[in-house]
């Protein structure tokens, strides 16, 4: 994302959307993603890591 130069650019255009645009877009629906990902699994890390310190006291 900080190489402008590799995206800031209007072809290939998607449903009328310049590249520049719907490129961008798409990193906050992908970096979404991968952040939910990564909260999901810390969250069972920590559920898992609470049952484990429960059953052996």
């Amino acid at each position: 994302m900080l190489w402008v130069g590799s995206y800031a650019k209007t072809d290939p255009t998607f449903i009328g959307i310049p590249f520049f645009y719907w490129y961008q877009m798409a990193w906050v629906v992908i970096s979404t993603a991968l952040t939910m990902t990564a909260y999901w699994l810390w969250q069972r890390d920590q559920r898992a890591r609470k049952t484990q310190g429960g059953a052996g006291a």
